[in-house]
């Protein structure tokens, strides 16, 4: 999650600074306010994280007339206290990294205590958290990426038991899951095994491949088989379902992000998609002014740092945005550009997206002893 360029916050005069910790089922907060006395004094209490105990927690603050609250961005349950909160606080939700406590003791009071200092202190960079109509897009989004990974892990699925079956269809079709293909498995649910009949489904242009259908059909199917092919197929339908209903309330929740013929201008780049323009709008708005630029591009991995000549190190612990954008609908067109788990290669170019061999470097440990096998 990158951080955002963020207002300098005024804390002269008589001010109240906020830590939350958060946990899935409570929240400890700690006040600071001045005294009086050119000193500072602190107020602890805890809440629950059902939704009426955290307006008893929104009152609470909002008896103080605070305007800044801090927080970790710890898992998901940090969301429904900023649901709560956002409309009456500028509330920062802060990298966890960023505050790490130093070595000691660890309580909920102390982590809350931490949190509302550095608030204090002004030491807090808010995360980027984008408004409730772009996080609703993101979620939509987010979870079609989601359903169009298990759509190709399912048709995966479908190559195996084929394979299982002695059925070489995909050697001949090119997508098994076209008018023929399709035509073809809803037939061998079916019961067919004769593979005439079943190469004479076949459409269009794969007519001219009947002799080499006949060959690839030709295997041993068994009962089992059957059964799987039709549960897959039955949830790729179902996954397709889903899919389309979200692609049509993603282009409606889209049109509002759509200024100045944006998402004409992205389309017109090449290699971008329908799919990737709604990751992009949806992970980081239209309002570039939020992010420093420097940071933003090291958060799409789309620059090199420090001599680093690869990607992929914008974000370890979430991914990158580029890595999200290629799993779902921007996969690099060569397979030796991503790895097993579908992450970047880090030998390929940002610029050229092709494959760029360098000489592996050796760590300082490594050299003396490479250098006394090659004396030898």
């Amino acid at each position: 999650m990158p951080t955002q360029v963020t207002k300098k916050i005024d804390f002269t005069g008589k001010q109240l600074f906020v830590g939350l910790d958060v946990h899935k089922k409570s929240v400890t907060a700690c006040r600071i306010v001045a005294d009086g006395k050119g000193g500072w004094r602190r107020e602890i209490k805890k809440f629950g994280t059902k939704t009426p105990e955290l307006l008893e927690l929104s009152d609470w603050l909002t008896a103080e007339h605070i305007s800044h609250v801090a927080m970790e961005s710890t898992g998901v349950y940090w969301k429904p206290i900023f649901n709560i909160l956002e409309s009456h606080f500028e509330v920062l939700v802060v990298n966890a990294k960023h505050i790490k406590h130093v070595p000691g003791r660890k309580t909920d009071v102390r982590d809350a205590e931490w949190i509302a200092e550095l608030l204090q202190h002004g030491l807090l960079k808010a995360s980027y958290i984008p408004d409730e109509p772009q996080r609703d897009l993101r979620e939509l989004v987010r979870y079609r990426t989601h359903l169009l990974q298990e759509r190709t892990r399912e048709v995966n699925r479908v190559h195996k038991m084929l394979e299982d079956a002695n059925l070489k269809l995909s050697n001949v079709a090119s997508d098994i899951m076209g008018v023929s293909g399709r035509a073809m498995l809803r037939a061998i649910v079916a019961g067919k095994d004769n593979p005439a009949a079943l190469a004479d489904l076949a459409k269009g242009r794969l007519r001219s491949k009947i002799d080499e259908l006949e060959k690839a059909l030709t295997g041993h199917v068994r009962q089992c088989h059957r059964l799987l092919l039709r549960m897959h197929l039955e949830h790729i339908d179902e996954l397709n379902e889903k899919i389309e209903e979200l692609n049509h309330e993603i282009s409606l929740l889209i049109r509002p992000f759509d200024q100045e013929n944006l998402v004409e201008r992205l389309d017109a780049i090449t290699g971008v998609g329908q799919k990737t323009i709604d990751v992009v709008i949806a992970e980081i708005g239209t309002d570039m002014s939020r992010f420093p630029s420097h940071r933003l591009c090291l958060w799409l991995d789309a620059v090199s740092v420090a001599g680093v000549g690869h990607l992929g190190r914008g974000d370890p612990a979430g991914g990158s945005l580029w890595q999200r954008v290629g799993r779902s609908s921007l996969a690099s067109p060569d397979p030796a550009d991503q790895d097993a788990a579908g992450r970047r290669n880090p030998g390929c170019d940002p610029a050229s997206d092709q494959l760029v061999h360098r000489r592996p470097r050796l760590s300082d440990r490594h050299r003396p002893a490479v250098l006394h096998q090659r004396n030898r």
